[in-house]
């Protein structure tokens, strides 16, 4: 195993998450999606609307962080949050890592649920949004995208869920440090 090269991969996966949740603060400004100019090297290259980007940084993002969640041995089993017991022959989890103390531990669900400060049923619906989202509503038409009139927040929540326990059962009892996921932009003088 290529541990430096998963490593990469991982930091790109935090990275992708870090884009979702600036991807979501960003498309609560506006109430519809405003207008946009894509410009390379000063040559307009695309007009359409703020969609045009955060879409796609949506399902990108959505697509990691369910990844993040199974390499720390996180799943869901019947609409609980739940460990995965038995991994396929070419998956990459957490257990695969080792520091001093020997092989790092696959995450319990009740110690995921219990690092959020807020109400445990919350924390696992957000991370089960995620779950549900990649499985259903990108791999299949379906209307559970848009069914929960507070999805977003789940998905922010879980966002903000999936560094915290990358940080915490991996980077840190590794002694790595956590990837540069931060994301500058301007702040706008329309909202």
């Amino acid at each position: 195993m290529d541990e430096e090269k998963i490593r990469r991969i991982l930091g790109h996966r935090m990275h992708s998450v870090a884009l979702l949740k600036w991807a979501l603060d960003l498309k609560t400004n506006w109430r519809e999606a405003p207008p946009i100019t894509l410009y390379v090297n000063g040559q307009l290259r695309m007009e359409g609307n703020l969609n045009a980007i955060t879409n796609p940084m949506f399902e990108v993002g959505l697509v990691h962080c369910r990844a993040l969640l199974e390499f720390l041995g996180l799943c869901d089993k019947n609409g609980s949050l739940s460990q995965i017991k038995k991994r396929r022959g070419s998956d990459v989890g957490i257990e695969y890592f080792r520091n001093a103390n020997g092989p790092l531990k696959k995450v319990e669900p009740e110690i995921a649920l219990s690092r959020y400060g807020g109400d445990r049923d919350e924390a696992e619906k957000a991370l089960l949004a995620i779950l549900h989202v990649t499985n259903k509503g990108l791999a299949h038409n379906t209307m559970d995208l848009i069914a929960d009139p507070d999805g977003d927040r789940l998905i922010e929540i879980a966002c903000r869920g999936v560094r915290s326990l990358m940080v915490s059962y991996f980077y840190t009892p590794l002694g790595l440090p956590e990837p540069d996921t931060k994301i500058t932009s301007r702040p706008s003088s329309e909202t």
